[in-house]
């Protein structure tokens, strides 16, 4: 027999050598997301985005062209302009996308952080109708959380409101004190004044540096025709040191407003505990509470608060969801505990939505051992003949004031104060209360209203299943964007941008999430 060859042989290789087809679409699979991105931006009403073009100058690139590519980067893990401008030059998909075009990393950038920003919830509500036309959503109910995600800060740039009030006052009292050095007090201004301080020197009254630069200006003068060595020395401390910090002190809590921190590299982050460093008890770190609502795992609002706590976000939210990006309300709102006050119930009850948030004490009222502890408000004997409360003991309680409140919000609400008749002598008093003098309860008969109602909902057989696909359609969102997707920071700085930026992940997610479940 002929003996077989071992010769190698090798496929041919030619760089440079030209082969058809030219394009790249043979090359993209009939079902990758790309086209996908591709196909549903195609779809959208990119109006608002093309407004905010002006004309003139040199030509742009196609804002449409600069959305797929954002989006779809977003998709595919990659947030840095530079990167996107790298995959534009390499990756296959990217080109197609793109029809080969390759803007810089300092037009996307300032396409996403500057024309993007005028427009994302405009462009965000496109997608929804979309969403809505081809049946992905209903609009019926509304899975309402919220997230913290870090900000592109320094995590030891903080600055805390309590800090800067308590150096203020510090300042104040040593302004004061150099003032009653430096003024001269006669008989005249006793007669005038009697016992209180002068005006601008009184404990009450208002030192700022408007107050210290005319304090400067009559010193000044003063000096030209009387100089003196320690009115020279004082005006020196306020113009070189007190007028500088007092100026530092109330930009500070401009910046901060109504919060108890900021951060110095990005004035709009708040410190707060990120979620995976509540088991690992860390440091606070900057960042914002992201809050979003879904149906069938699709983002359907999206909103960005600088408060840690999710309570006084559902409001703001709400209102943002229904006049920016949905234009309207689903029908149920479903939320957890931390949702649950009486602003928000008062909300949802005034708009007719559908109340299916829990509070905080919902889960221990299904227990026995909640219900078999008397000394609770909930528990007691209510009177509502003679509005009184009647303690285990059997012992009368009272009403004796109404306490007011006022939320974040603005929201008046209050809670009727109610007094046991007399606590002496009674042998339950150390288990019923740590009080030294009577039991006192605080109630809001709104409030409890509220709850029954959300509880009867939640009870329900609508209601059970809506609270185990809470634990689902949510969480899954976030899980993509923050797992999956690797985004726990983000890369711009500033509300209005980090709004753009989650904007664009909850655009690429409804997309992505299109893609998983058409067929």
């Amino acid at each position: 027999m002929e003996k077989k060859s071992d010769k190698v042989v090798f496929k041919p290789y030619l760089m440079g050598q030209l082969c058809l087809p030219m394009s790249l679409d043979y090359l993209i699979p009939e079902n990758h997301l790309v086209r996908v991105v591709n196909s549903v931006i195609e779809r959208m009403n990119i109006d608002p985005l093309l407004k905010q073009y002006k004309g003139g100058g040199t030509s742009s690139y196609h804002p449409k062209m600069m959305l797929k590519v954002i989006v779809y980067a977003y998709t595919q893990k990659i947030y840095s302009s530079r990167r996107i401008a790298k995959a534009l030059r390499e990756n296959i998909h990217f080109m197609w996308l793109s029809g080969n075009n390759r803007p810089d990393f300092r037009t996307i950038n300032r396409f996403r952080s500057t024309v993007m920003k005028e427009v994302v919830d405009e462009v965000f509500a496109a997608v929804l109708e979309i969403l809505i036309k081809e049946k992905y959503v209903k609009l019926e109910h509304y899975f309402l959380d919220g997230t913290k995600i870090e900000a592109n800060a320094n995590k030891y740039s903080f600055v805390w409101s309590k800090s800067v009030k308590k150096n203020k006052e510090k300042l104040q009292d040593k302004i004061r004190e150099l003032i009653r050095q430096i003024d001269k007090v006669n008989e005249e201004e006793d007669e005038e004044y009697g016992d209180k301080d002068l005006e601008e020197m009184g404990e009450e009254s208002n030192i700022d540096s408007s107050f210290l630069e005319r304090k400067i200006k009559e010193l000044n003068e003063k000096l030209k025709n009387k100089p003196d060595k320690q009115q020279a020395k004082a005006l020196k401390a306020m113009e070189k040191d007190y007028l500088p910090r007092m100026r530092r002190y109330e930009e500070q809590e401009k910046i901060a407003g109504s919060r108890n921190s900021y951060s110095k590299t990005d004035n709009d982050a708040t410190f707060m505990r990120m979620k995976e460093d509540h088991m690992r008890n860390g440091q606070l770190k900057p960042g914002y509470n992201v809050q979003i609502g879904t149906e069938n795992q699709f983002v359907l609002g999206f909103s960005i608060h600088q408060r840690p706590s999710d309570s006084g976000c559902l409001i703001p939210h709400l209102e943002h969801v229904k006049n920016m990006q949905l234009g309207c309300l689903a029908l149920n709102i479903i939320a957890d505990a931390g949702y649950g006050s009486e602003e928000n119930y008062d909300y949802l009850s005034r708009h007719d939505l559908g109340n299916y948030i829990k509070y905080n004490t919902f889960h221990q009222e299904r227990k026995r051992k909640f219900k078999k502890n008397a000394f609770r408000v909930e528990n007691m004997t209510y009177d509502e003949k003679n509005d009184e409360y009647i303690c285990p003991a059997g012992r009368r309680m009272r009403p004796v004031w109404i306490k007011r409140f006022k939320t974040e919000n603005g929201y008046l609400t209050e809670r009727m104060v109610y007094e046991c008749e007399d606590c002496s002598g009674c042998p339950f008093k150390e288990q019923c209360t740590k009080s030294k003098g009577n039991r006192r309860i605080l109630v809001s008969k709104r409030l409890q209203k509220f709850r029954e109602e959300a509880a009867l909902n939640l009870c329900s057989e609508k209601g059970l299943l809506l609270r185990s696909q809470r634990a689902t359609e949510v969480e899954s969102v976030f899980g993509r964007i923050k797992h999956n997707w690797s985004f726990k920071r983000f890369m711009l700085r500033g509300i209005e941008k980090v709004k753009t930026e989650w904007g664009l992940l909850c655009i690429a997610h409804n997309i992505a999430k299109m893609a998983a479940v058409t067929p």
